[in-house]
């Protein structure tokens, strides 16, 4: 009896013994292979500088979380309305684990293509507006994301510091996308309170630019660009007839700052990006979307673009540039 119960012992502790080796690495492999079978479906409206980043830090932040080895299914519509719609419905047949909307006309896009797989926005500035959510702290569909509000006041305040001359803004903004309308509107309030005379320029698609652009330059001091996908996507036209009629543009995103807007209170597009790979890399873990409430990413920093001020003898404050160097000086774009 006693040789029996060692003996049951001894195996006992052989089972338990082998079950630490063996048992963690099979998790471990479950894990990987999980982790690879993971899909994830992205749609980028257009290819810009600034979605190119948010992309890019799209792909970074789910790294971040475990899924680096994740398959990316990438579709990029290139302000095509028409193939937001055929290419949202793509991203659904083939069964992707999460969807990521890059801009507010792709979120939208998804969002009507199914109600049932979990879409992720990144970079839309008025998710409510744009009727992606109702509730921003805990969204009732399934949709949730990024936002990039962004902070007009503080632009204002920017533009006043660097060109106190000005007197007259025009917004140059495309009529077709929700997100540049709500923005075109807090900041005609805030800036019409601040003593400016504010005018709207509207564009229904690239073609327009040209034309309205010259319209602008004529009758302003100064442009401002929002957020908008369909200016960026022309902005190197818009920055080179202001640079000829010598009026500053004040765009919104640090990606057009270099490509030769004067400066811009930013949102750094790659880290936003990052944020909202790591919140549908929240989804993929098994997070509701209802228990994701809409992030508002306002992490900002001047940037200013010094040849562009030399270059139309504008002469940037110290405060300015002391704020601007802090900023490159602790890692930003």
């Amino acid at each position: 009896m006693k040789n029996k119960k060692m003996i049951l012992a001894i195996v006992v502790i052989a089972i338990v013994g082998l079950g630490s080796i063996f048992i963690p690495k099979f998790f471990n492999q479950q894990k990987k292979v999980k982790s690879a079978d993971v899909k994830v479906g992205v749609l980028q409206f257009v290819t810009h500088p600034a979605l190119d980043e948010i992309y890019g830090g799209i792909k970074e932040g789910l790294a971040d979380e475990g899924y680096a080895d994740a398959k990316i299914n990438f579709y990029n519509a290139q302000a095509d309305q028409s193939k937001v719609t055929t290419m949202s419905g793509q991203l659904v047949d083939q069964k992707n684990d999460v969807l990521i909307g890059i801009a507010t006309p792709s979120a939208q896009g998804l969002a009507n293509a199914t109600s049932d797989v979990p879409v992720i926005m990144g970079a839309v500035s008025d998710p409510v507006g744009a009727k992606l959510v109702k509730n921003v702290k805990k969204p009732d569909g399934n949709v949730t994301g990024v936002s990039d509000k962004f902070p007009v006041a503080k632009e204002i305040d920017l533009i006043k510091q660097m060109t106190p001359n000005v007197k007259k803004i025009g917004i140059l903004y495309s009529s077709s996308e929700d997100n540049s309308k709500s923005q075109v509107a807090d900041f005609k309030k805030v800036a019409t309170k601040q003593g400016y005379e504010v005018s709207e320029y509207a564009v229904s698609s690239t073609n327009d630019i040209t034309t309205t652009v010259n319209v602008a330059l004529s009758k302003v001091d100064a442009l401002y660009v929002p957020v908008d996908n369909t200016i960026a996507s022309a902005f190197p036209t818009v920055i080179e007839l202001s640079n000829a009629a010598k009026i500053p543009v004040f765009p919104s995103v640090d990606t057009m700052v270099e490509q030769g807007g004067l400066a811009a209170v930013t949102i750094n597009q790659h880290d936003l990006g990052v944020a909202t790979g790591k919140m549908a890399a929240q989804v993929l873990k098994g997070k509701k979307v209802s228990e994701l409430p809409v992030e508002f990413y306002d992490t900002t920093k001047p940037v200013i673009n010094e040849t562009v001020a030399k270059t139309l003898g504008i002469t940037i404050p110290e405060s300015v540039a002391k704020a601007a160097q802090a900023a490159k000086e602790k890692g930003t774009k």
